[in-house]
């Protein structure tokens, strides 16, 4: 059964930081295009990153650009996104897909894991 599962999401104040992982099963994420997306409180979801299959080129919205990173670990078939300088904004569902090429649009993304949930409080 092909299977994504996010995990690492929490409460944390802002300007601090996280790491969201996301773990395959039932298929090799080192083939697939990878995107972050999030779903904020009563707003559509939108895309923050994508890294591709290859490794050779990660894109970042303008949004988290400078303070997300993402990164693969293969051996242990996970994707991570690595959250600093949290904003208030930046409270959402996470959420990752996997993609045959990185898009922005969310239609292109055929598995999705069931997001978890990054709150930013003082």
């Amino acid at each position: 059964q092909v299977q994504l599962v996010e995990s690492g999401g929490g409460l944390v104040q802002p300007g601090g930081s996280l790491r969201l992982s996301c773990a395959g099963s039932g298929f090799t994420l080192e083939h697939y295009a990878i995107g972050w997306f999030r779903r904020a409180p009563g707003k559509g979801r939108e895309g923050g990153s994508c890294e591709s299959s290859s490794d050779d080129y990660t894109y970042y919205a303008d949004s988290v650009r400078g303070r997300f990173t993402m990164s693969r670990d293969h051996a242990k078939n996970t994707v991570y996104l690595h959250m600093d300088s949290l904003k208030p904004e930046d409270t959402a569902v996470y959420y990752c897909a996997t993609s045959w090429e990185c898009r922005w649009n969310e239609y292109e993304y055929d598995n999705w894991g069931q997001g978890t949930q990054v709150t930013l409080s003082s």
